[in-house]
């Protein structure tokens, strides 16, 4: 199905993300910050980027500013998990962090395209 990437400094979040996007049949990789997960970007594209907004080395509000800024990634759809997530500027879609697992695939569903396992 759809190839997500899944970005937060916090291991246990990203395996609990891993764990509800695989078992929806997803693709899942992982990123600790917003550095790693452009590199990981440029290697392989995602059909959906899920990420936390505060992380160290690189934030989420300035990997989502490099998305959107670059032709070649702009159109990825974006997944914030963030307790702040009022800063989220930029994403297609916002959930509360801590978030329910029914509400991160819902929200992950919606942004992805159609025969990528969304709607």
């Amino acid at each position: 199905m759809a190839r997500v990437l899944v970005v937060d400094d916090e291991p246990d979040l990203r395996f609990l993300h891993r764990r509800v996007l695989s078992r929806a049949g997803h693709h899942v990789t992982e990123a600790g910050d917003g550095a790693a997960a452009l590199e990981a970007v440029r290697e392989s594209p995602p059909d959906l980027v899920v990420t936390d907004l505060m992380m160290p080395v690189m934030d989420g509000i300035e990997l989502i500013k490099r998305l959107r800024a670059d032709p070649a990634t702009a159109a990825i759809p974006i997944l914030v998990v963030s307790g702040d997530w009022e800063q989220a500027a930029g994403a297609d879609a916002v959930i509360a962090k801590p978030s329910r697992s029914r509400d991160l695939l819902a929200a992950a569903e919606n942004l992805l395209p159609e025969g990528r396992g969304g709607r």
